[in-house]
């Protein structure tokens, strides 16, 4: 019995820990009107970048965070041409090159697919902005070459 109540312990664990890759804007909005947690991957090197109206080769770097909070914005409700989810989060680091400032992260998540990233590091006394990127991609849906991952 004991060994019996084991298994069902640890089939229940493994079934709880997995992850699904949301690949589509619909599945995403779908996972946030049931209330689902959402983890969001970047792999910056597979993402288009853009930094004063120039583009340039991203970096092959990863970020990750969670999709909370956000806004929803149907077509049209802000003069916008597409529904999109919004979400940002900043968060205080000590940065080799800049020392300490406010990593900013906002995201635009379009009903398309497409996805607009802006990075900023800010100054955390005077506000100013020491870097600013923006990088444009697509959900990655397994088979094309989108360089964010959303996962439930």
């Amino acid at each position: 019995m004991k060994r019996l109540m084991l298994l069902f312990f640890f089939i229940g664990l493994i079934s709880y820990s997995q992850t699904n890759q949301l690949k589509t804007f619909n599945e995403l909005f779908e996972s946030l009107m049931n209330g689902e947690n959402v983890n969001i991957v970047f792999k910056y090197g597979m993402t288009k970048m853009i930094i004063d109206g120039e583009e340039k080769k991203a970096p092959d770097a990863i970020g990750g965070m969670k999709l909370n909070p956000y806004e929803y914005f149907e077509k049209g409700v802000v003069r916008n041409d597409k529904a999109y989810i919004s979400c940002s989060e900043t968060v205080l680091i000590n940065h080799p090159n800049y020392g300490y400032v406010y990593n900013y992260v906002k995201l635009r998540i379009y009903e398309d697919d497409s996805v607009e990233i802006i990075a900023q590091y800010v100054d955390p006394q005077t506000y100013e902005i020491k870097m600013d990127e923006k990088f444009l991609t697509i959900f990655n849906n397994g088979v094309n070459n989108g360089g964010i991952y959303f996962y439930k």
